[in-house]
């Protein structure tokens, strides 16, 4: 019974982390339209265009930070709005 319990709690949590990630991202800085001024992400990038001499390289943890929101980001609020379009239709 402890094993089940484990699994469900382990899939819920892996879950709500694929959901929030998208908002958890945003909050961060990360948006469609780039970085945005002041925020942690732009602190991110600062740092990460500091280190390699002026830019932000690929592959940093920025850039698949940013790729990622555009990803996940985007194609959740597409989603949502696809729902929403349905809902008025019923």
């Amino acid at each position: 019974m402890d094993y089940l319990c484990a699994a469900v709690v382990g899939t819920v949590g892996a879950g709500a982390a694929v959901f929030a990630a998208p908002f958890v991202l945003g909050a961060a800085g990360f948006t469609a339209a780039g970085i945005t001024v002041g925020s942690m992400a732009a602190g991110m990038m600062s740092a990460a265009a500091v280190a390699n001499g002026g830019a932000v390289a690929a592959g940093t943890t920025v850039a698949v930070l940013q790729s990622e929101w555009l990803v996940w980001g985007q194609g959740l609020l597409l989603q949502l709005l696809v729902e929403e379009q349905q809902l008025h239709w019923l």
